[in-house]
Order: C-alpha cells, then structure tokens, then sequence
C-alpha cells in the first residue's frame, strides 16, 4: 500500500499536480511540494487550519471556497471547481481544486485532495471569450450586412441584425433561405460564380451586383466575400453585403458634373484638402499646356508662377489654403510654353453634411484680352491725367509770363504816348526792345515744353553714352577751360543706352552747364560722372562739389519753371524744367541728392524699355 501512495505522489508530482489533506479529527493541515510551489510559499511553511483559505482572491472566490469546505466538513460533500488566487509573491493564478471526502461510521474524517496550476489555460479560455465577446457585439453592430453560408447547399445558416434592414426579411425568414434568392435571375449567375471562385481560391473579394429585397425594391450592392472555415466538417463561408445606393446616386450626379465640366470653356480644378490637385478638365490643360499626368498629385499652379508673377497675391492665394478659406484673385501666369496669361480664379471650399472640410474647387478663366484692355485704359487715363496737370501749370505759367510781359510793354506804350519829350520818348525804346526781346525769350521757351510734350511717341534709339559725353565736352570746352572744372568719369566706351538723341544732348549739356554756373568760390570746381544698372534702369550719376541746395527748403520747386536758387544773373530757372519733361517723355526721372556748400548728386533715370 505504502508504495502504492509513494507511486501515486511521484505521478502527481510529475504532472504538476499538488496534494493536499486535511484531518478533521486534527486539524493537521498537509501540503505537499507542488501545492508550496503552485502557492509560491517556502519549502519549510507549515499550513494552519484556515491558512489556505486567504489565498483566495476576496469576493467571490473566496466566498465559494469557503462554501464547498464548510459543505464537505458538515455534509461530506466532495467539489471540483477553478478558482482565481493570489500567491505568497502577490501573483494571481487560476487553479483547479478537486476534494474527496473520507467518511468513517458516517462522519467526515478527512479531506483529501489536488491542486493544480491552471493559469495558462483559463488566459486562453479568457481570451477566447473575449473573442467571442468581440466579434459576437461586430457581427451584431455592423454597418454591414453579413451572411454566413453553409457552401454545400448554399443555405443562409445565419446573419446580423443589418441583414433584415436591408433586405426587408426578418432573422427566421432569412435563416435557411438559400441565398441565390436574394438576387435577381439575371445576377445569380454572377453571385454564384463570385462565390464559387472565392471558395476555390480562398481570398477576400469585392464585386458589385443588385438584391431584390422582400418588397421587390432592387437595390444596388457591394457584395464582399471573406475566406471559408470550416466547423464539424462543413464549410461556410461569409459574405458582406452593404448598400451603395448614396455612393451611386453619387457617381451618376458626378459624371453628369463631370461631363459638363469637361465641355465648359471655364478651367475646373478639384483638389484634396492638402491642396494637391485630383482631377482637372480639358479646358484647364489647354490652358496651361500641361498634360493630366503632370497634374494629378501636384499642386496646380506649381509650374504657372513666372518673372511678372505678383508674389503677393501668390502668398494670399497660398495663405486662403492653409486656412481652407475660399478666395478670388487674378494673377498673371505662365503656360508651359512661358507665354504670360491673365487667370482669374475662383477657389471655394466643399465640406461634407457633418462639416467635415473634403476638397478646394477652383474655377478659373483666362481674363488676359479684358485685363491688357484695363492696362491700356489705365495707361490712357495717367497719360491724360497727366497731360491735364501739365496743361493746367502750363496754362498757368503761360497766363502768368506773357501777360507780365504783355502788361510791361502796355505801361511803356503808355509813357510813350503821354511824354512830349522826344529825347524821353527815345529812352523807352531801348526799354520796349528789351521787354519785347523778354516776351520772344519766353514764347520760345514755353514753345520748347510744348515739343516736348507732344513729342511722347518718338522712338528711342540705342546711343553709346560715353561718345555723347565727350560731345558735350567739347561743345563747352571755352566754359570748362574758363571755370577750370575738373570733370571725370568711368563710363565705359561700349555704354549703351536708350534715349531720344536730341533729348539726351539737351539733358547733358544742361547738367553740365548747372555745375559750371553754380560752382563754389570756395574750392577748385569738380564734376565726377558714373553710372550703374538697376531693374530697366541705366543711372548716369552728376555729382559736383559745388553751391548745393537746401532740398529741405527748395527741394519742393527745384524743377519748377522760372525757380532760380542763387542770384546768378544768366539763370534762367529754365534747364532743369526741360530736363524733367525730356525724361519723363522718355518714361524716365530725374532725383537729386544735395546739402549746401557740399555740392549736388543728379542721378537720371534712362528707361531702357
């Protein structure tokens, strides 16, 4: 008998399975190796009458232990439950605890019993459930209308809730209905190629077809037909079925839009929310020269921008983006050719039902015939303006000289007739020649602007500066030599500019004259020339060292006419006058840099267009 027990303790042993006994008659509490070990306690622990009892986890556990151990004392009741415990190291296992009860002349006298570590596989059976638990609330919750299909006969075995929504049949109607009359006859041969074919290659597929429902309503559907399993031998495959009604209604409303955007002579972009285009119509591609490859997964316009392009505007339309705001601009961009056109464009953006932002839509056209239109008016309407406030100063300046001059000779006139003096009557002559002289001096003067003003549209002409300096030099070399002017330049002998040639004789010969006549008594007169190239622009640069200007005080009427500064007694307040409406005739301008008794810089602006 002894090795019997012996045998029967190495076996328990060896499958991992405790002993455990209990003297009734005692209390003598025995735990053998694998029952310390599963408990995680000592080797040397010594269990106590109720010891093992605070292994089990509080609350329920612990409650049906005690239960079963009082049944088995009192009753002789022997159990086989699981339990949830934790250890001596705090680690919560599941275990199995099976108790035999030993009764002598009817009573209870001992409990024997095994305790085995089940851990590992009650997490798998917790798992499972959860699975099941998991896939039991999908199955019931989705969106989807799932069938389950025993292959060999094709019968519906099974289905969620959705599936009576959709087909109008109730869960027991559809239960055992075989599934081909779900469709209409002209689509069951494809249903049941669809499902056969999956069942032979076993892989997930989508296919659109139409279901009858039990009204005799057809709806369109997309039919999804998962992998095949099997459970007692048979085989079932799933299939998701889900209404595409909306998304057709869709497709159908956006060829027709598509068709129309196709044929409009407007350019229609659409683009995602990150603003990279997803379809554009040809109206669009002819415009820009590009092909629907270069523009699918760029964002449009990325190759419109050019040397004219406003960059402001550019940073308006792109800031509109980030923001998902709508916009309206015109810009001037470039096709693929480089050839400039005028887009006016209209991006607005499209946010679905629930507010959700979806996609920007531009709609552009080319505005280029309106925009050069608008250009050439605005031109039109400065010339004019122009002219007018010219006109007006003009009218001004002509009222205003001519009727001194007029009121001058009429006093001499006068005195003349009412003196009986001869001798005195002679004076007044030499004064009558010279305010006639006076009155010719001015109507050639105003004669002169005149010319100049009506002469805007002689064309220009490519003149070699350097040759034209040395012109004038040499036209004043009796005043240079006189004033003992220094006068240096670095203009190069190839400087080629584009001006009137009268124009720029004049312009030339008067700054020259200017730092002549307003040299410093101070100082050995100088005038150095230069130039430099910005933008449009050749700036031949005149700086003396001469009288200079208060600009502060003057700079206003430096180039008014008849605006003298310094007394000097040839000054006509003519020159810079004519030199402003010769550069300004050549869309040109003229600025001056000066500080008094430090001379003046005149920098003018030859247009090179």
């Amino acid at each position: 008998m002894t090795d019997k027990l012996d045998l029967y303790f190495k076996a328990a042993q060896s499958a991992k399975i405790g002993i455990w006994k209990m003297n009734l008659l005692t209390n003598h509490i025995f735990w053998d190796a694998v029952t310390k070990c599963i408990l995680e306690v000592s080797d040397d622990f010594e269990p106590v009458n109720g010891s093992g009892i605070n292994f089990y986890t509080v609350g329920e556990n612990r409650d049906r232990i005690k239960s079963h151990i009082e049944s088995a004392i009192q009753e002789g009741i022997s159990f086989d439950d699981k339990f949830q415990i934790t250890t001596a190291k705090n680690n919560i296992k599941y275990i199995e605890c099976i108790c035999q009860v030993e009764i002598i002349n009817g009573k209870p006298v001992n409990l024997l019993g095994t305790f085995q570590d089940i851990t590992n596989e009650q997490n798998l059976i917790n798992e499972l459930q959860l699975n099941v638990e998991k896939f039991s609330s999908i199955f019931s919750s989705a969106n989807d209308s799932i069938f389950i299909i025993d292959t060999s006969n094709g019968v519906i075995t099974d289905c969620n809730p959705r599936s009576s929504d959709l087909t109008g049949y109730d869960f027991l109607e559809l239960k055992g209905f075989h599934n081909s009359k779900l469709f209409p006859e002209e689509s069951r041969k494809q249903v049941r190629f669809i499902l056969n074919n999956n069942l032979h290659k076993n892989e997930y597929t989508v296919d659109e077809t139409y279901i009858i429902t039990k009204s005799g309503k057809s709806i369109p559907v997309e039919i999804a037909s998962g992998k095949k399993f099997q459970v007692d031998n048979i085989t079932y495959l799933v299939c998701f079925i889900r209404d595409i009604s909306e998304r057709k209604n869709v497709e159908n409303k956006l060829n027709l839009l598509s068709l129309v955007a196709s044929e409009t002579t407007d350019t229609i972009v659409i683009a995602n929310p990150n603003g990279q285009a997803l379809w554009a119509n040809q109206a669009y591609l002819d415009l820009t020269g590009l092909t629907m490859e270069e523009v699918i997964g760029q964002k449009p316009g990325y190759l419109s921008a050019g040397p004219e392009t406003d960059l402001q505007t550019s940073l308006l339309m792109q800031k509109a983006i980030k923001n998902k705001e709508s916009i309206k601009i015109t810009i001037l961009n470039y096709n693929k050719k480089k050839e400039k056109y005028w887009f006016e464009l209209n991006i607005t953006t499209v946010f679905d039902n629930n507010n959700n932002f979806m996609n920007f839509v531009g709609v552009g056209r080319n505005v280029t015939s309106r925009i050069e239109k608008e250009l050439d008016l605005k031109r039109l309407l400065d010339v004019t303006s122009s002219q007018n406030n010219k006109l007006y100063n003009f009218t001004h300046i002509v009222s205003h000289n001519i009727r001194s001059h007029t009121s001058n000779l009429s006093m001499i006139i006068d005195v003349i007739e009412n003196t009986e003096n001869i001798s005195e009557k002679l004076s007044y002559i030499d004064l009558f020649k010279e305010g006639t002289e006076k009155l010719s001096e001015t109507i050639e003067y105003l004669n002169e602007i005149i010319t100049i003003q009506q002469k805007t549209n002689i064309e220009k002409t490519k003149i070699y500066l350097k040759h034209e300096i040395e012109k004038t030099k040499m036209a004043l070399s009796l005043a240079i030599k006189e004033s003992k002017i220094t006068i240096t330049d670095t203009i190069p002998d190839n400087l080629i500019v584009t001006a009137i040639p009268a124009y720029l004789d004049s312009i030339l010969l008067n700054l020259f004259t200017n730092a002549i006549k307003y040299k410093s008594p101070e100082r050995n007169p100088t005038l150095e020339i230069g130039y430099e190239i910005i933008d449009d622009y050749t700036i031949l640069k005149f700086k003396d060292n001469g009288l200079g200007l208060d600009l502060k005080k003057n700079g206003h009427k430096l180039f008014g006419m008849y605006k003298t500064f310094h007394g000097n007694e040839d000054a006509k307040g003519i020159g810079l006058f004519i030199t402003k409406n010769q550069l300004e005739a050549m869309n040109g301008k003229i600025e001056i840099e000066s500080e008094v008794d430090q001379g003046s810089n005149f920098k003018i602006y030859l247009n090179e267009k």
